[in-house]
């Protein structure tokens, strides 16, 4: 699908004006925004950064505020990670110490250098913008998707799971070999008035390359309140191709049963028997939460088999959004009493009479 790059220039200058330093990625890590790993190169920050630019521009998500917001924090944590002293300072010192770079004089020069940069040309007649660009077909590596199991615990508090990825690799190989590397238009003159125009390869060998199996470990962060099937990627950490780009890697999320609990989006439900005794007098419990902590339930009327209570803020937390919960509903059962003496019988017709 054809982009007009001239309006994806536009879009980002006036996002970049109304958008603050503060507010744009606030609190998100910029390589899980680009998708890379924090060893990524600059070739392949450049390659992330294009495709996720075309896929969020607002000519393509007309109306979506979460694709437009996504755009400015792409183009945000690309700004940053594509200035070698900017992205130092950042690995070290987090977004914290980039405020305090900027306080001191160190701002960039904004989304224009970038896209300037990225995209080659200057500011006069949009140096090339005006016309329209598609985005280049390259060769791709296939893209891998692993399950990967979490517990409902570590969805709601979030993990660092280490894993050994084993993967095709390109090495360096003896001799040379055919290759697609370059190409050029070649015009030929077939007869009287008549041009034949035809693509060529320049290179016509290049030194050999193999594949070769390495192990590699790859730090996956699951964050509090991912869903199940949720997707975590890593930009071309998947099987790579010859005379091509690697494919991605991802990891998708498969939630565990928990004996306790059951979860519904953001929301957790429990099931709690209670006596007859404390069904018809009322009571005063506790449940363990996922992380240990007492959730409180009391009850002063009496609770009668399906009941359900819900209570605020005890549920799952919310992918992105800090300190909100979802809630927590409270499944009744009343556990009755197999049989009763003829005294109990006695005792209970006296009172409910």
């Amino acid at each position: 699908m054809k982009i007009c790059l001239k309006w994806l220039f536009i879009c980002v200058l006036c996002t970049s004006a109304l958008i603050h330093l503060d507010l744009v990625s606030a609190g998100k890590n910029f390589y899980d925004l680009l998708q890379v790993s924090k060893g990524a190169s600059e070739a392949q920050l450049k390659r992330a950064y294009r495709k996720l630019a075309l896929q969020y521009h607002p000519d393509k998500n007309v109306g979506d505020e979460e694709a437009n917001k996504k755009f400015a924090e792409i183009n945000h944590a690309y700004e940053i990670l594509s200035d070698a002293e900017k992205r130092k300072i950042y690995d070290q010192h987090g977004e914290e110490g980039l405020k305090q770079q900027q306080q001191r004089g160190g701002g960039g020069g904004g989304h224009q250098d970038i896209f300037s940069q990225f995209f080659g040309g200057g500011f006069g007649g949009f140096g090339g913008f005006g016309q329209q660009e598609e985005e280049d077909q390259v060769l791709k590596g296939e893209t891998v998707v692993l399950d990967i199991e979490c517990s409902l615990r570590d969805l709601y508090l979030g993990r660092t799971i280490k894993v050994v990825r084993d993967k095709n690799v390109i090495k360096p190989a003896k001799g040379t070999r055919q290759c697609n590397c370059k190409n050029k238009m070649v015009t030929k003159q077939v007869g009287p008035g008549m041009f034949q125009q035809y693509q060529q390869q320049e290179c016509e060998q290049c030194p050999n390359v193999k594949y070769v199996r390495e192990a590699s470990d790859i730090t996956v962060e699951v964050e509090p309140g991912m869903k199940d099937n949720q997707e975590i990627s890593f930009f071309e950490e998947g099987e790579p191709v010859i005379d091509g780009e690697p494919g991605d890697l991802k990891f998708k999320i498969k939630t565990a049963p928990n004996k306790k609990f059951r979860r519904d989006g953001n929301h957790l439900h429990y099931e709690m028997t209670i006596s007859l005794v404390d069904a018809l007098v009322g009571f005063e419990l506790t449940v363990e939460h996922l992380d240990g902590h007492k959730v409180p339930i009391k009850s002063t009327k009496v609770t009668k088999p399906g009941d359900v209570v819900k209570v605020a803020q005890e549920g799952m937390p919310l992918y992105d959004r800090a300190k909100k919960f979802g809630d927590l509903f409270i499944h009744y059962t009343v556990a009755f009493p197999k049989s009763l003496t003829e005294a109990q019988k006695e005792v209970v017709k006296k009172t409910f009479n």
